[in-house]
């Protein structure tokens, strides 16, 4: 692995007190908590499920070399460790915490992780309580303040697949059906098996897209009325299938009622195919990713590809979760960047791919930051604890996480 400069105390403690973070207000104004655009109108890339403006990082020539003060590092279980640092330049500095775990060590296995149902939200310590996991972190996007539901797609080791899109949110960390960590794209399809022409875009997505049908499982839980056709309310079809076939047609929705078989949900064009289907028709639905993995969760973008950097430097800087693989040794890195606070900026988007690839990630992605990012990990002879400083002042509710499970292998006689 790359490694940054370490730099000695004396003169790390000269550059932080002659220097804040010098850091600009958005000159772009506010956003809405939801679109994702600003009070002006004009378009702002996705960072965080919250949206809130970030500061505004000084160019980089300003910045200068990076530097990296050595903090506190710790075995979490055999395959598996934690380290943290502050990393500081110039005019800035930022907590950085890392785990990197042997996905191939004896005992250690990696999952998806979510509250129990797809729209559910928990801390991320409150999700990884119930595999009994030893750290992780959070993952998804999702629709926070509307359904809660993530924006991609999750596969779960045991209840296999649970949620996604069909296309525009498909960049994924996932271990193959070998068990190898990857990260890429990956396609999911969704299909009503007897009824091929009805296109379907979805599996638990959080709301349907306008024209078009989106399939609804026991997984998803309890119903979000209106919010799940992003306020439409008329031209909607609501499909109720039970034991596969259809149970009876609504062409309004209702909020808090368990999604006990199947429902389909149109709207516009989608309602109106819908509505060719009668109580009584048989119904038979499928969803699969495409090379069957193991594991999957999505994040917003590529940081690192083959070892090149994927996104651009607006410089906004926000705290941040990564998810990167080197694939010389193995290893699956999870990486969060504290933000917002004085004592830490937050990252820009190159930032972390800079540093996905100075820790040696050949691919990396970008998990939801701003006050969702969190890690979680259990100190030696600890327990179960948040890592790092999450920005709202104490853990978010989050829709899912990637998570560290360990079960110490029989010892062998």
């Amino acid at each position: 692995m790359r490694a940054r400069v370490l730099m000695t105390a004396g003169l790390v403690a000269c550059v932080l007190a002659g220097s804040g973070p010098a850091l600009a207000g958005d000159p772009r104004g506010g956003t809405d908590d939801r679109s994702g655009r600003s009070a002006s109108g004009a378009d702002r890339p996705q960072h965080t499920s919250d949206n809130q403006p970030g500061w505004i990082a000084p160019p980089v020539s300003a910045r200068g070399r990076s530097y990296r003060i050595e903090g506190t590092s710790w075995q979490v279980v055999p395959g598996v460790t934690y380290s943290t640092w502050t990393q500081i330049d110039a005019v800035r500095a930022a907590q950085a915490h890392l785990l990197v775990i042997d996905p191939k060590a004896p005992g250690v296995r990696l999952d998806y992780a979510d509250a129990g149902s797809v729209r559910r939200v928990k801390t991320v310590r409150e999700i990884l309580a119930v595999d009994g996991a030893v750290a992780g972190v959070n993952a998804d996007f999702f629709d926070i303040g509307r359904t809660g539901a993530p924006l991609g797609l999750g596969q779960d080791r045991q209840r296999g697949l649970l949620h996604g899109r069909s296309s525009g949110w498909n960049s994924a960390f996932y271990l193959d059906k070998q068990g190898r960590p990857q990260i890429g794209e990956l396609p999911m399809t969704v299909k009503i098996l007897n009824h091929p022409e009805i296109a379907v875009t979805g599996l638990n997505q959080p709301s349907v897209p306008a024209d078009s049908v989106g399939l609804y499982t026991r997984a998803w839980g309890r119903t979000a009325g209106y919010r799940m056709t992003q306020g439409q309310k008329k031209g909607v079809r609501a499909v109720w299938i039970n034991r596969g076939k259809v149970e009876r047609v609504r062409r309004a929705l209702k909020a808090d009622k368990p999604v006990t078989g199947r429902l389909l949900i149109g709207r516009g064009v989608g309602a109106r195919q819908l509505a060719a289907l009668k109580p009584g028709d048989r119904v038979r639905t499928s969803a699969w990713l495409y090379g069957q993995p193991k594991v999957a969760v999505t994040g917003n973008k590529l940081l690192v590809d083959d070892g090149v950097v994927k996104v651009a430097d607006n410089r906004e800087l926000h705290p941040r979760t990564a998810i990167g693989i080197d694939h010389d040794t193995g290893l699956v890195l999870m990486v969060v960047i504290d933000g917002r606070s004085e004592s830490s900026s937050g990252y820009t988007m190159v930032d972390l791919a800079n540093l996905m690839i100075d820790l040696g990630a050949d691919e990396a992605l970008n998990f939801d930051g701003g006050g969702s990012s969190t890690m979680v990990g259990t100190p030696p002879g600890g327990v179960s604890t948040v890592l790092n400083s999450p920005s709202d002042g104490s853990e978010r509710r989050v829709t899912n996480a990637l998570e560290v499970i360990y079960r110490p292998p029989a010892a062998r006689h």
